[in-house]
């Protein structure tokens, strides 16, 4: 799967090349591009952004060297998602849907935003990761970069993402692991008797208890 990032700072996905996400693109199965939208403005001073007609605070990055980057790495399959708060909450079902996808092209707004006549131009979905307001799309980008490649085929194990918070419309059952005493407290016996039957059991009953204290609102579902 292919991530292009259409940003000005392009230095703050170097976390994507950590961990499982770095492991992935090192076995070719996903694809992480930065595209540097600075590199598209046609101002001798690499200007991205104007003060906005009709007034306001702020700047506004310009349609033009915007579609330029666009421009340089779009495709015929290519989906193109701006992260912006106005858009659609992204959720694990949004995630499911999204990690079928051939190319993702992302772009990160800054600054009071981007000139209304490009997104109106290129993008096909806006997507924000909550009801509040970040100083620019690159943050929401890794996150659904992060949470988009562990359905990626390969990435990471079908039993992780299957017993997962959010996977069956609850939140995961508590884990354990050595040792089995911890400041007095021993792990759950059930999950020492090797009984894989009523292993299972406890597992769907806690998934449900933690759901019910922590997310009673997925309950309603």
């Amino acid at each position: 799967m292919r991530f292009d990032v259409l940003t000005l700072f392009p230095e703050m996905f170097e976390v994507c090349k950590q961990s499982i996400l770095g492991k992935a693109q090192e076995k070719d199965l996903i694809n992480i591009n930065m595209v540097n939208i600075r590199d598209f403005s046609e101002n001798k001073h690499k200007k991205v952004d104007d003060t906005p007609y009709g007034g306001g605070a702020g700047m506004i990055m310009m349609p033009d060297v915007v579609y330029r980057a666009y421009e340089s790495i779009k495709t015929e399959d290519a989906k193109v998602i701006y992260m912006s708060p106005q858009g659609k909450l992204l959720n694990q079902a949004k995630v499911q849907e999204l990690s079928k996808e051939k190319h993702l092209i992302l772009l990160c707004g800054h600054y009071e935003g981007i000139d209304q006549r490009v997104l109106d131009k290129i993008v096909d979905e806006e997507i924000s990761i909550g009801d509040y307001v970040l100083t620019g799309g690159e943050i929401p980008a890794m996150v659904l970069i992060d949470s988009v490649s562990r359905y990626v085929e390969g990435v990471i194990t079908k039993d992780s993402i299957q017993e997962e918070s959010f996977s069956e419309g609850l939140l995961e059952y508590p884990q354990y692991t050595r040792p089995e005493f911890f400041q007095d407290v021993k792990v759950p016996e059930i999950l020492l008797s090797g009984h894989h039957e009523n292993i299972e059991k406890w597992h769907k009953e806690k998934a449900l208890e933690t759901t019910y204290i922590k997310r009673p609102d997925l309950l309603k579902n």
